[in-house]
């Protein structure tokens, strides 16, 4: 649906890729959080780090990844699903159903005939993220997800037992859609909280794991 177009304004942008010879994936909400100290830090091995991910920073920053493998030009959004155990039993991210060509079908979000827009044929983040399930069922769960779910993702939500949502984005809030999405999940009795980020980006830099001047603590000791 239309109202569900498009990633919040704090996602967009997010450069994926490579800088120089570090090769890296920057989330776009959440300080750069390191994997490895600065040049000059110290570090006292015997205590644990203090800049380490929060739950809720974690399954959003999942989320957040999960829509980079979006295809949508104009819109990446992901969900993940997390049980009681803290355990994720679910990722999606909006695309196309499975088995119809992402080349075949558009991707545009304005056309004269709707039927030449993504509207009637895309599958939003939620939807695959329930479908998607490693568990039995996803009663009882928390998802995690970019923007506040439309009416008919939220109809699919209450059907599958999801007891909680956490989005980050609510920017379609006064849309008839949206309104009736929140009415859905309050007479359902479904719990839904923004998230708001405590640092606004995560750097995920793969050359972390590897000794480099700029990575001292990883020539001290191996796993």
């Amino acid at each position: 649906m239309e109202t569900q177009d498009g990633i919040p304004d704090i996602q967009q942008g997010a450069p994926v890729g490579h800088t120089g010879n570090n090769k890296h994936v920057s989330l776009p909400w959440a300080g750069p959080t390191s994997l490895g100290a600065s040049p000059g830090d110290r570090v006292d091995l015997n205590k644990k780090r203090s800049d380490y991910l929060e739950w809720d920073e974690y399954f959003m920053a999942v989320a957040f990844l999960s829509a980079q493998r979006s295809k949508d030009p104009s819109s990446q959004v992901g969900a993940c699903i997390v049980n009681s155990e803290k355990k994720i039993v679910g990722i999606g991210y909006n695309g196309m159903p499975n088995g119809c060509s992402d080349d075949k079908l558009p991707w545009s979000r304005t056309a004269e005939n709707r039927l030449d827009t993504k509207y009637p044929y895309v599958c939003h983040a939620e939807l695959n993220a329930i479908l998607n399930k490693n568990s039995a069922d996803v009663k009882g769960c928390t998802m995690y997800v970019a923007l506040f779910p439309c009416n008919e993702c939220a109809k699919l939500v209450i059907q599958s037992g999801i007891r909680e949502i956490i989005f980050v984005s609510d920017k379609y809030h006064h849309t008839p859609e949206m309104t009736a999405s929140r009415t859905l999940l309050d007479l359902a009795g479904v719990k839904y909280t923004q998230f708001v980020p405590k640092r606004q980006q995560i750097t995920i830099a793969f050359d972390a794991i590897n000794p480099t001047v700029t990575n001292p603590l990883a020539s001290i000791a191996s796993p």
